[in-house]
């Protein structure tokens, strides 16, 4: 009778954990710039690609092109069956928030903004603490004393970035000069090589020797002027210093691959947590970029300030401004 029972129970834990893995269905959603835009949706492409290349789990994926299809392509995955479901950005946020109600069985996570409901994973960055470290750098290689930054939209979170940037530069020379442009104020602004350019042309002609950049797509046009006029650029969320080598100082990179792999490593483990994630230096979600291709650009005395600063920021002896917790940045 036991060994009858056994069996059963058996049987029965075999069908659950069946039905569990057939239940299991990863999907992502890419915002404005697409999955091959080589920085912010890539990063998610390739976290994404990761899973499925260790786990043979496929999974599904849409491209938006206007605003509208956020909420219809969630609102699609969700009535399918698809569950963690990945939205990349902040601009997704309400379109999530909606859909979310709707389905509240489904995981669902998103990247760089809150949804403050039990079915929804929030990740965040220390976008400012990575940024820090790249203005050291940047500093530090420019040999008048003048770095740029070009953001995509105008935005608190692009702030964030050039905030943080302006501490690292500043705590080299106070005397620095930052110029900083923004791209535009609509989701265009992300996906705009040309414009990105030419506001680095002419940071370029105001003497800026390295310019840094937050803009997606755009950032493509930003390394690409810095490489034609011999300075240097510094890439952003993926590792971007293949693009153009011997141009690209470092990468700022922000381990969205990282972020979105967890998630769907959770879900597919029954380990899901909803609730706010936030990845900084200390949890490796944020850092800078040294390897075959700029290895070169980097000395040891810029390795080691860069370093130094990273370590003291994680014990929490240096504190860089949050720009999405106070405006005012004081760099």
């Amino acid at each position: 009778m036991k060994h009858f029972l056994a069996g059963i129970l058996a049987t029965v834990a075999l069908s659950a954990t069946a039905a569990s893995a057939a239940d299991f269905k990863p999907a992502i959603l890419y915002d404005l710039g697409g999955k091959f835009d080589k920085s912010f949706n890539e990063g998610a492409y390739n976290g994404a690609e990761k899973f499925k290349t260790e786990t043979g789990t496929e999974y599904r994926e849409f491209e938006i092109v206007n605003d509208a299809q956020r909420e219809q392509a969630l609102r699609r995955f969700a009535r399918d069956g698809a569950s963690p479901i990945v939205s990349v950005g902040f601009s997704q946020a309400a379109a999530l928030e909606a859909v979310a109600k709707e389905y509240p069985d489904t995981q669902f996570a998103i990247i760089d903004s809150v949804v403050d409901l039990p079915n929804v994973r929030s990740i965040l960055f220390k976008e400012e603490e990575g940024s820090y470290l790249v203005g050291i750098l940047a500093a530090m290689k420019a040999e008048e004393g003048k770095v740029g930054f070009v953001g995509g939209m105008d935005i608190p979170l692009i702030s964030k970035f050039s905030c943080g940037y302006k501490g690292g530069v500043k705590s080299v020379s106070k005397d620095a000069t930052v110029y900083e442009n923004m791209t535009g104020s609509t989701g265009a602004a992300w996906n705009d090589p040309v414009r990105g350019g030419e506001l680095a042309k002419a940071q370029i002609d105001k003497g800026a020797d390295v310019i840094f950049h937050a803009a997606g797509g755009t950032g493509i046009g930003v390394l690409q002027a810095a490489a034609d006029a011999g300075k240097y650029g510094i890439g952003v969320d993926s590792n971007q210093d293949s693009l153009f080598p011997g141009h690209v100082l470092t990468s700022m990179v922000k381990r969205v691959d990282t972020a979105v792999y967890d998630a769907f490593t959770a879900a597919k483990d029954g380990k899901w947590e909803s609730g706010i994630v936030t990845l900084g230096l200390k949890e490796d979600g944020v850092g800078y970029t040294i390897d075959e291709y700029n290895q070169d650009l980097i000395t040891d005395e810029m390795k080691a300030a860069a370093e130094k600063a990273k370590e003291d920021i994680v014990a929490g002896k240096i504190e860089v401004h949050d720009y999405t917790t106070d405006s005012s940045c004081p760099y």
